[in-house]
């Protein structure tokens, strides 16, 4: 192992120390310049959706980057930089042969969908490897119970044996998100590993229709359902933001465990819709539904970008992110959001058929509207 990367594992593990004797460890050493220090950056996965804007923003900061993955997903986006960086084939389940007897400074592990995976990508890696980063999720904390969504808040280690058949595959996820965690820093130590836990994810190459169904939708105008209270707290996290901040996590040599959640306020539902809008003149009268028994007797769940505040999800919307802004976090606007995902979501990225199914099949929301708008006006007169 050369000087550097000796001197990046040795400043680490006495930054890792900084929480005994500074409440904020990370926020006088945040950087938000090009860094002097070049890392050699792992990154488990890399081509999907968070793994293609940390690559942009690692190679534009000077870093080098390897990328670990089957080799059977070409990127959507960012694409122009894969040519860029060392593309490694194997598989997590049973095939780690090209990670062996190779140094890192850092390993991002976006792709850990088991524990075993974290663990055994960890045992292997540990003895030439700086710092273990695993992307988790704030699915940890499920269920989001009580007022208290700090990193220290009680994470979710079993399925509970009353957990109804609905429950089971959200619990299962926590889990396993957790497990993974746990995996990371107990091979790797509380000083060399960096846990994020991101709230949804969202922004340009987002693989789930949930916020670019709204971009589709406000396009169209007309007659147009908020779903839930106009006064519910949503939170959401855009993924370059989230992206950056983890790359200048790694820079600065942080540890611990962080939320990564936006934004850096309370934002109504309303004032999210009414945000959004702000990027169209297609005109729209607004249907506020918010009986939550009507919203579920009518499925008009999972389709919004925020949660609605079921008991289960009441304060998912409320993850504390104070110790991620100390360490950096910052926050686009939601207006530079929309905007960047729409230019996505109208290029050659994303299908054709996607774009079209997203208003038109039959799970989509927009062809029950006028169906669900009549029937709550029924049971709603004014």
């Amino acid at each position: 192992m050369d000087n550097s990367r000796r001197n990046f594992i040795k400043n680490g593990m006495i930054l890792g120390l900084a929480p005994i004797i500074n409440t904020n460890p990370i926020h006088s050493f945040v950087n938000f310049y090009n860094t002097s220090e070049t890392l050699k950056i792992l990154i488990l996965g890399g081509t999907s959706f968070l793994g293609p804007h940390q690559i942009a923003y690692a190679l534009e900061r000077g870093h080098e980057v390897s990328i670990f993955s089957r080799g059977k997903t070409a990127p959507k986006i960012h694409t122009e930089h894969f040519q860029k960086v060392e593309h490694l084939i194997g598989d997590r389940e049973d095939n780690l042969e090209a990670l062996k007897n190779r140094t890192w400074d850092l390993v991002i592990d976006n792709s850990g969908r088991k524990t075993k995976w974290t663990e055994d990508t960890a045992k292997l890696l540990v003895n030439n490897v700086g710092y273990y980063m695993y992307t988790s999720s704030v699915s940890v904390y499920y269920p989001y119970t009580g007022n208290d969504f700090s990193e220290d808040r009680a994470v979710v280690t079993e399925i509970p044996e009353d957990a109804t058949d609905e429950e089971k595959p959200t619990y299962a996820y926590g889990v396993m998100k957790a497990n993974s965690e746990q995996a990371a820093i107990n091979i790797f130590g509380s000083d060399r590993s960096i846990i994020v836990r991101p709230h949804l994810i969202v922004g340009p190459g987002d693989p789930t229709d949930r916020f670019p169904y709204w971009i589709a939708r406000l396009e169209k105008g007309g007659d147009f359902i908020i779903p839930g209270k106009s006064d519910e707290v949503i939170q959401y996290i855009d993924v370059r933001d989230l992206a950056e901040w983890m790359i200048r996590l790694a820079e600065n040599k942080a540890s611990g465990i962080y939320n990564g959640a936006g934004p850096n306020f309370e934002m109504t539902t309303n004032a999210f819709v009414y945000g959004m809008h702000a990027n169209y003149n297609s005109p729209i009268n607004y249907i506020q539904i918010d009986d939550i028994d009507f919203l579920r007797d009518n499925n008009i769940f999972a389709i919004q970008p925020w949660v609605i505040q079921l008991p289960e999800y009441a304060g998912m919307s409320r993850i504390e992110i104070k110790k991620a802004v100390q360490s950096g976090l910052q926050f686009r606007t939601l207006s530079e959001t929309v905007e960047a995902t729409k230019l996505w979501w109208y290029s050659s990225a994303v299908a054709a058929e996607r774009r079209d199914n997203i208003l038109t099949s039959e799970r989509a929301l927009m062809p029950r509207e006028k169906e669900i708008i009549a029937k709550w006006k029924n049971s709603n007169p004014k």
